[in-house]
């Protein structure tokens, strides 16, 4: 019997004291780099995709991320050339849209220091048992700086904090450049990445269909506050910057994103901040709200929700089964290939994150 696929809503909902996942991405923007940020750029979501099927405690992990940018000289040098781009966050369109502001610039590259900043800047969860892990990419010696890289990592552990390093350049140059020492130390791992490699893509059968139901989606957003209006532009922009790169994939990804309870807009839309029981639509202004729905009254209103969430968990349900599909086909002709390539970020990170976040308890259904 083919197992039931449950929509992210009829899943346990995530709980802050319970299932949470924490990553931070520190990328070296510095001249040689634009090919490491379109990684980024184009895999954030295959990424955050890693931990939609997985559980821990019987619940659901809900996943923040934040990013900074190192080595570019754009930033002050009193800041070591580091920059907190977003906190941690559950806001995927703002980290989307940021990536894509990113610009390269001549630097020099301070890992410890961008380490270091992470660790102080952002609001870490205590549970020694939440998957915490930083993931440091570049391509200069790890141990620039004014600030000692191993030192930094050995801070880490005592906020349970992972410390992944990425070398853009060949094992050996990383090697030798100490970036394996900084994942050692941590208890993370040392992986190397072509950071000019396209990233492969193989193309499915359902891909379109996921895509399209992706889109379809935002009918069911119903905008309050005053973020509403710029919160849709988001979302819409980012829908457009991921079917241009629909050859790396990142339009059916960002689709599956979406569908799953990683995609949380409590903060602008009425559905999910219903679900997560933010908002009492008895004190919500009419001004706070799309023109078209301002004459309804509370219960009318309610039952507008109701509708849209509905449809919400059917277009769900419809991209989860077409993506337990799309998995299989992919599996296959993975294996056809058999090919051991040059590796990607979204590669090592995905690799990386399930191995890790198993360690601690969390459980993967594939």
């Amino acid at each position: 019997m083919a197992e039931k696929i449950v929509a992210p809503s009829d899943r346990a909902l995530p709980s802050d004291a319970r299932s949470k996942v924490q990553i931070a991405l520190l990328l070296d923007t510095s001249n040689s780099m634009d090919g490491l940020i379109d990684q980024a750029r184009s895999q954030l979501w295959k990424v955050v995709n890693t931990f939609i099927d997985a559980e821990r405690d019987g619940v659901a992990p809900f996943v923040e991320v934040a990013l900074y940018e190192y080595g570019n000289n754009s930033q002050p040098v009193g800041n070591n050339y580091i920059r907190l781009v977003q906190p941690l966050t559950r806001d995927l369109d703002s980290v989307s849209t940021l990536m894509f502001q990113l610009k390269t610039n001549g630097g020099d590259e301070y890992c410890g220091a961008a380490i270091q900043r992470a660790l102080a800047d952002l609001s870490w969860d205590s549970n020694p048992k939440t998957y915490k892990a930083v993931f440091i990419a570049g391509n200069e010696p790890f141990t620039q700086g004014p600030v000692d890289a191993q030192q930094a990592c050995r801070d880490s552990v005592a906020k349970s904090v992972i410390v992944n390093t990425i070398h853009c350049g060949s094992r050996e140059q990383g090697i030798s450049g100490s970036w394996h020492d900084g994942a050692a130390i941590s208890g993370g791992k040392f992986m190397t990445i072509n950071q000019d490699q396209k990233v492969s893509h193989i193309e499915a059968p359902q891909d379109k269909k996921i895509a399209e139901l992706g889109a379809k989606l935002n009918d069911t957003y119903i905008g309050y506050g005053e973020r509403r209006r710029e919160a849709v532009k988001l979302q819409v922009a980012n829908d457009a910057v991921a079917l241009e790169d629909r050859a790396a994939g990142a339009d059916v990804q960002r689709a599956i994103t979406k569908s799953s309870v990683n995609y949380s807009n409590s903060s602008w839309d009425l559905v999910d901040a219903m679900r997560d029981k933010k908002v009492d639509l008895g004190k919500l202004k009419k001004e706070e709200l799309p023109e078209k729905l301002r004459a309804l009254d509370k219960d009318e209103l309610k039952k507008c929700i109701e509708a849209a969430a509905k449809n919400r968990v059917a277009i769900q349900s419809e991209i989860a089964a077409l993506n337990e599909k799309r998995k299989d086909y992919v599996e296959t002709e993975l294996a056809k290939q058999a090919a051991d390539g040059e590796k990607t970020l979204d590669q090592v990170m995905v690799e990386t994150t399930r191995a890790q976040a198993a360690a601690l308890g969390y459980t993967f259904k594939n």
